[in-house]
């Protein structure tokens, strides 16, 4: 188990963070389009909406629902520049740099195929 695992059990024992799973059409999406798809979009997702240095509506810019990254970002406190900041040490008042969104990317990623047995998630 690496950091970034260590810290994403951790995370996923806070009673909030901890209800969030992947199932309907969530789930459908990761199983139509496969991870490759998923990963592109959460890529693109956090560019959009957590990577500036102040983003839109930041604490309220990321859904609960509608699509299997927006569910993940909760889980894994990946919701915005706050709980990027409390959870995972990436500070606020900056944009993010590459190396933190692609960090960002795996975690979102590692939390959606921690939802399928074994890890095995669609490719």
């Amino acid at each position: 188990m690496d950091e970034l695992d260590a810290r994403l059990a951790r995370i996923g024992r806070h009673p909030f963070r901890a209800k969030f799973r992947l199932y309907g059409r969530d789930r459908a999406i990761v199983d139509l389009r496969g991870m490759a798809a998923v990963r592109n979009h959460a890529a693109e997702l956090i560019e959009a909406r957590l990577a500036p240095a102040e983003p839109r509506n930041d604490g309220r810019q990321t859904p609960y629902r509608g699509h299997p990254v927006f569910v993940a970002q909760h889980a894994t406190a990946t919701c915005c520049r706050t709980c990027l900041s409390k959870w995972h040490g990436i500070p606020a008042g900056r944009p993010l740099h590459a190396a933190e969104k692609e960090y960002v990317v795996e975690a979102i990623c590692r939390w959606i195929a921690g939802q399928y047995p074994d890890g095995a998630a669609p490719e």
